[in-house]
């Protein structure tokens, strides 16, 4: 397999400290069972899981605990066996209440999986798409899309290049480059899954050339794939990782406003996700546990921990040593698009990629001051957006005029804050426009 010099690279971004350091040289390693397990039935986009148990029941590991609801939505399973103890609300990292089951685990409870798939290339490619359904895979990148409607797109749109997303470009994070480090074959055998699913000719495996390890390990992991199949080493910016950037970064390809990569015959995975897959088709196992980076100047020793979903950010830390010092911000993912949370009763979800412990002394206060019209935030934005402009609207409460000058576009990734000299709230501002358009939008939906 080859592997080459991206000659592309996306317009804006910004390079942020990297604080990997810290993490990075940390093996992944199991968390110890927690003895109660907040599953939550909300940790995808779209619909919240049915339940499929009560309280009292009893459950083995992997069993099946909320149905899939709907087109946009992903079963639920059980990451330990043991009895439901409650159908209760808990708090999301993004503060919103979800139901979810509560688990009282038991290490001899029995567990349950669906039949090994050893010989993947003679299945049909239908039947593995059921599969990768039915384990409740969905984008471990962050966004939490179903992966089995990603891996379906529709007739007229044809997808040729399958993109490897190992970028991993937020600060702090570094499971996905751990388990680039200590499971690429897996990661491979994922990815071709996912290439023979959608039909593909191109494989292209994209690393940041800040991490030389995992582009080595992914190098002889990938070497003799069949077909057109090459390593992409990246520049590193931040959002490398962001679908749209990186299908440019690697293809030269730009997906237009308001398009999806399918639209330009693309599909993105995170490596997380394809390790996912493999587990799922290869094993027979559901989606029930991911690796999570705990790192930061207030957390004794950083560490890369496969937790099960449910177990509480507390459970993480407690792993880690505990805080030293005196913790002042807890981030949920990583600090550009993370969310900070109040509590670290917080439940671990399939989308949790990292949680950020800081101290006062890595924290910087600020107040914000008006737009000083200095154009910084308009050459960061990847998405070619005018933020100023944007945030101006939002704040005077006018989301027509937003959403008129691409509101929508927006991903969030906080470039233009992380550069305003003014220290504005742009993300927040965007947040809330965008919120504004998508309530409008469910209120009179289109005919």
């Amino acid at each position: 397999m080859k592997t080459f010099l991206s000659s592309h690279t996306f317009r804006g971004g910004i390079h942020p400290p990297g604080h990997k350091e810290m993490s990075s040289g940390a093996a992944i390693r199991e968390l110890p069972m927690p003895a109660r397990l907040t599953v939550p039935l909300a940790q995808h986009l779209g619909a919240p899981a049915l339940p499929a148990v009560k309280a009292g029941d009893t459950v083995k590991a992997g069993q099946l605990i909320a149905a899939q609801n709907g087109v946009l939505s992903a079963p639920v399973h059980a990451p330990a066996g043991g009895k439901v103890a409650a159908l209760e609300e808990t708090l999301t990292a993004a503060g919103r209440p979800c139901a979810a089951v509560v688990i009282e685990t038991d290490p001899a409870a029995e567990e349950e999986h669906l039949p090994r798939l050893l010989d993947w290339r003679a299945a049909d490619k239908k039947e593995l798409l059921a599969r990768v359904g039915a384990a409740g895979v969905i984008g471990m990148g962050g966004a939490g899309f179903p992966t089995r409607i990603k891996l379906a797109p529709p007739v007229d749109k044809p997808v040729d290049t399958v993109i490897l997303n190992g970028a991993e470009c937020e600060p702090y994070l570094t499971s996905d480059h751990r388990l680039m480090l200590e499971h690429a074959r897996e990661i491979r055998e994922g990815a071709e899954i996912i290439r023979h699913i959608l039909g593909a000719r191109t494989l292209r495996i994209a690393i940041e050339d800040n991490k030389p390890d995992a582009i080595a390990a992914m190098e002889q992991a990938f070497q003799g794939v069949d077909g057109d199949a090459a390593l992409s080493v990246l520049a590193t910016s931040y959002p490398q990782g962001s679908e749209k950037q990186q299908i440019f970064s690697v293809t030269g390809r730009e997906v237009p406003r308001a398009g999806l990569p399918m639209d330009v015959g693309c599909v993105v995975e995170n490596v997380g996700t394809a390790y996912a897959v493999w587990d799922a088709v290869l094993n027979g196992q559901p989606l029930v546990s991911r690796v999570v980076c705990v790192t930061g100047d207030a957390v004794r020793s950083p560490a890369n921990l496969l937790a099960p979903v449910g177990a509480r950010y507390s459970d993480l830390v407690a792993a880690c040593g505990g805080i030293t010092g005196k913790l002042a911000k807890a981030v949920s993912g990583g600090p550009m698009m993370g969310l900070a949370v109040g509590s670290l009763a917080v439940p671990v979800s399939k989308t949790a990629s990292g949680l950020l412990l800081l101290s006062a002394e890595s924290l910087t206060c600020f107040t914000s001051q008006a737009c000083i019209s200095c154009g910084r935030c308009v050459d960061a934005c990847p998405m070619r957006l005018i933020p100023s402009e944007l945030s101006q609207f939002i704040e005077a409460d006018d989301i027509d005029g937003a959403e008129e000058i691409a509101l929508m576009d927006c991903i969030e990734c906080g470039s233009c804050a992380f550069v305003c000299p003014a220290r504005r709230p742009l993300v927040h501002h965007m947040r809330r426009g965008k919120a504004a358009v998508m309530a409008r939008r469910l209120a009179s939906p289109k005919p």
